[in-house]
């Protein structure tokens, strides 16, 4: 009989990590609840936004995410972790702790409905970056990133999960790396999913996925 060994273990564990991941991807409860913003009222409120995430929301800066087109529900519960502490960012903590819940959603309402910039991927990186989206790495323990972000990157609203196609790849790679070492824990409600895969992807995977990600549309 063979003998298992402790690198079989270890493989055999990432195996089932992946495939945990993926079955609480699709078990998540969806919520039925929708961000009941106005838009002409976000536009009207959005000047301090604009400074950085541009004035339709899309950024200029590669450190700063773009919001057009993204779900709105996500972008109020990204104010909301902003405001009560569970999302580190001493920018955001200042212009979110202001906010009443009408005015974030109104702001929400905006940017979601303004068209998302078209970019391009690092033709360098493509290849890898589709590789690990798509399909995830079963040796280290990644799983495929469309599982939850679907395949062109346009995620699940009722899920909680943002749109992704065309982000920054400064910006992604940024986040995934602050979910490896734990700085961002705003996937707790998702059993850490998003901390638990980045902590098996290195610096170069996080590079090549961010680079796919900016280009998809």
């Amino acid at each position: 009989m063979r003998r298992t060994s402790q690198k079989d273990n270890h493989q055999g564990n990432k195996r089932f990590a992946i495939i945990i991941s993926l079955l609480l991807a699709m078990l998540m409860p969806v919520s039925q609840a929708t961000a009941a913003g106005d838009a002409e009222q976000g536009k009207a409120k959005a000047g301090t936004c604009a400074a950085c995430h541009g004035a339709d929301g899309n950024s200029v800066n590669p450190e700063w995410p773009s919001l057009a087109g993204q779900h709105p529900d996500y972008l109020v519960a990204a104010l909301k972790s902003f405001k009560n502490g569970s999302r580190a960012n001493v920018l955001m903590a200042g212009q979110a702790a202001g906010l009443d819940e009408q005015t974030m959603e109104d702001l929400a309402a905006y940017f979601a409905s303004q068209k998302a910039a078209k970019r391009t991927a690092d033709p360098a990186l493509v290849d890898q970056g589709a590789r690990i989206y798509r399909g995830g790495d079963i040796e280290k323990g990644i799983s495929a990133c469309m599982a939850c972000h679907g395949p062109s990157g346009r995620g699940n609203p009722g899920a909680g999960y943002p749109i992704l196609a065309g982000q920054h790849a400064t910006y992604t790679a940024n986040q995934l790396k602050a979910y490896r070492s734990g700085e961002r824990q705003t996937d707790a409600s998702m059993n850490q999913i998003m901390r638990n895969i980045a902590a098996e992807m290195s610096d170069g995977d996080i590079n090549a996925v961010a680079a796919y990600i900016q280009g998809l549309q």
